[in-house]
């Protein structure tokens, strides 16, 4: 299917009187996608919100709406019943409880396929980012995208592919050039330099403090956590050890346990390994070099014979993960 066909079926699924709502688990690439997804709408439906479920803490993330000017609403303050229409951008409605309130009507996704129900369904999973593929959208539709669309949107490809250095598509790099005449150089610099709060810095200089490292493996449990972000930062630092080829920070947040797992991408598949790992109990999943796990602390309880199982979570994580490190990256 060409990319006119596929925007030709995209926007067959809405009139002019459709109320549309894009559902997000908001990072740069979602927010970014869902921005275009709204400007591909403009003028053709009667309205268009972003509405995202997760907390928005990173520096970076907020430095992204503000200068920006993007506007999103928290999931609970959208009255669902308005809407007649659901698009799903960055993600597939089994990646988190949240997205299963709703049937979408359309999927946009670059993750390995999961769950494509919807009436439109375009998963892409050898795209390094969602970014990329609304960005193919923008330019078969014909829009000149706004210096500040087209900002958001180089971000997006930037972070999910770690500056290119990790899954990238050739169609990824020409998004980017495509995009880069559009947007702001400046911009790009002030959303990237804001990375950390002063807690943050404070975070990391604990993490470092419980660290261990194993077989070129850093791990650090920071037991309870205010923000299940500082384990992806923390993460993301530890993987600028020379020494490092995989760095695993973990937290447990709203009585949930969140695994941050980072790796270098040699011979090695995060994604893979987490869910290998962890899949049995909780959700996990991601990309090459990265990913992501969350489990209810009801259901790794049962796994110990203590009720003060938690200061043994570390240990359980190491040991998970050691015995599991050397699956196939494919």
């Amino acid at each position: 299917m060409s990319q006119i066909q596929r925007l030709e079926k995209l926007l067959s699924l809405f009139s002019s009187s459709s109320r549309v709502l894009i559902v997000i688990n908001a990072d740069p690439d979602a927010i970014a996608s869902a921005l275009a997804v709204k400007r591909l709408l403009w003028r053709r439906v009667q309205e268009v919100r972003i509405t995202h479920f997760n907390e928005i803490r990173r520096p970076d993330n907020l430095t992204m709406l503000r200068v920006l000017n993007i506007e999103m609403s928290f999931i609970t303050d959208i009255d669902d019943r308005k809407f007649d229409r659901f698009v799903l951008v960055d993600s597939q409605p089994d990646h988190h409880e949240c997205f299963a309130m709703f049937r979408y009507d359309a999927i946009i996704d670059h993750h390995p396929i999961s769950c494509d129900s919807a009436l439109f369904n375009d998963i892409r999973s050898d795209y390094g980012a969602c970014s990329t593929m609304l960005t193919e959208y923008i330019k078969a539709s014909g829009i000149k995208p706004s210096q500040n669309l087209a900002t958001a949107l180089i971000m997006g490809i930037k972070t999910d592919t770690a500056g290119f250095l990790r899954q990238t598509s050739m169609e990824d790099v020409r998004a980017f050039q495509y995009l880069y005449k559009y947007t702001n150089p400046c911009l790009i610099t002030r959303i990237e330099h804001a990375e950390f709060k002063e807690k943050d810095l404070d975070f990391i200089a604990s993490a470092i403090r419980k660290k261990r490292i194993i077989n070129h493996r850093v791990y650090s449990h920071s037991g309870k956590i205010e923000n299940p972000d500082q384990c992806v930062i923390t993460a993301d630092f530890f993987m600028k050890m020379d020494s490092a080829n995989w760095s695993v920070v973990s937290g447990i947040y709203n009585k949930k346990l969140v695994i941050i797992i980072r790796n270098d991408g040699l011979r090695k598949n995060a994604g893979n390994m987490a869910k290998h790992a962890f899949e049995s109990i909780g959700s996990a999943g991601g990309h090459k070099t990265m990913a992501r796990v969350e489990i209810k602390m009801e259901d790794i309880a049962p796994l110990f014979d203590t009720d003060k199982f938690e200061s043994l979570i570390g240990d359980w994580i190491i040991e998970k993960v050691e015995s599991n490190a050397g699956i196939k990256t494919e």
